[in-house]
Formats: structure tokens, sequence, C-alpha cells
């Protein structure tokens, strides 16, 4: 009986461990799409002086983008249901002594869940805020154009939308770096947490051993809390500062 609940253990496990990789896989795809949407088209307006031309690569990048964003939802919702079979699991009358590893191991699938399903939605979030600023760019790029083949056209008047477009193309592009500077910031920091989380683990088991150790490690979480609020206004100062420049 102990070794047929241990085998549907380990076999939820491995389930959860493939779908984690999938999912990995398919997040970092969809990231470098939400990347590369707003430069692709960019360089099509370059490309073309007439918004007449069709956005074929931009249509296809679109149903990319709902394809890509299905399947993700779809292995979400996978893992999810692996993780509520583990948690019955855990509950259920019968199961070993080893309760405590068992509750730490679901509570890491849980973590992975959880960011990769706060990834995906700001992925998708940043993808479609893109896109509506990008449509709104072409209808403005239209009215300019359209404004400009008309008669009586205002020279003037012209120029100073052109201008006022090319502002608003740089303040974009100013923004995106800074996004993706976040991003890789975002994936960096997460990273580093998962190492810091082991090194804390450890370091609290001989903290439990060790009532002198215990000390040390409070004044260590005590001094990076601090850096960590450092980090956080530094960041927030450089992002206030390059949106004020992007914008005068």
């Amino acid at each position: 009986m102990a070794a047929g609940s241990s085998n549907y253990w380990e076999d939820l496990r491995k389930q959860a461990r493939q779908l984690e990789n999938e999912l990995d896989l398919k997040l970092v795809s969809f990231s470098k799409l939400c990347t590369s949407y707003s430069s692709s088209r960019d360089g099509r307006r370059d490309r073309y002086s007439s918004d007449t031309t069709p956005l074929l690569n931009g249509s296809s990048q679109d149903r990319m983008f709902e394809t890509m964003a299905v399947e993700i939802e779809q292995l979400l919702g996978k893992l999810t249901g692996l993780n509520d079979k583990m948690a019955e699991y855990t509950n259920s009358a019968g199961v070993p002594s080893l309760n405590a590893a068992l509750m730490h191991t679901l509570q890491r699938h849980r973590d992975i869940l959880q960011d990769y399903t706060h990834e995906f939605h700001k992925t998708k979030a940043n993808f479609l805020a893109i896109r509506e600023r990008e449509n709104l760019l072409g209808s403005v790029r239209k009215d300019i154009e359209s404004y400009k083949s008309g008669s009586g056209v205002n020279n003037r008047r012209t120029e100073l939308f052109l201008k006022e477009h090319e502002h608003l193309r740089n303040s974009d592009r100013l923004i995106e770096e800074t996004i993706s500077i976040a991003m890789a910031t975002k994936e960096n920091m997460t990273s580093q947490r998962g190492m810091l989380k082991s090194i804390q683990s450890k370091m609290n088991t001989l903290a439990n051993r060790f009532p002198a150790v215990n000390s040390l490690i409070q004044r260590i979480n005590l001094r990076k809390r601090r850096d960590s609020l450092i980090l956080g206004g530094v960041i927030g100062v450089c992002t206030i500062l390059l949106l004020l420049y992007a914008f005068h």
C-alpha cells in the first residue's frame, strides 16, 4: 500500500516537472514575441510610406499571440490540477509520516505555478498595451497622410504633427527599452530568489542547531531588507527620471 502511494506521488511530481519545463519554454517564446512585436511594426512603418500596405506579418504575429496564449492557459490549468491532486494526496489518510517533506515539495510546486501565472499575465498585458498603442499610432499616421494629401494643406501644421509623431515614437522606444531592462532585472531577481531561498533554508537548519548562528542570520536578514529598500528606491528614481526625460 505504501509502495503504491509512493509511486502515485512520484508520478504526480514527474508530470508536474514536465509541465513546468514546457511552460518555461512557452513563456520564453511568448516574451520574445512581445518584445519583437513593436520593433517589427516600426520597421514596416519605415519601409512603407503609406498605411494602405497590408501588414501581413503583424496579422501573423497577432494570430501567433492568440494561439500561444491559449496553449499557455491550458498548460497552467493542467499544472493547477496536478497541484490540487498533490494537495489531496498529502491530506489523505494513510500517507506516510514524511508529511512535512511532502508539504515542502508541494509548496515549491505552488510557488513555481504562481510565478509562471504572474509572468504570463504580465507579458500578455504588455503585448496588448503595445498592440493598442501601435494601432493608435497607425491611425494617427493615416490621419496625417490623409491631411497632407488633401487640398489646402497647411504645411506648418503638418510639420508639427509629424514632429509630434516622431517624438511619440522616440518616447515609445525609450519606454520599451526601460520595460525590457525591468523584465531582465525581474528574471535575474527571480533566479537569485530561488538561490537565496535554498541558502536560507540551509541557514535556518543550522540556526536551529546553533543559537549563535541564529543571531548572525537575523543580522544578515536585516541588512538584506535594508539593501532591498535601497535598491527599490534607486530603481524607482531611475524610472521616474527616464519618464521625465521621455516626455520632456
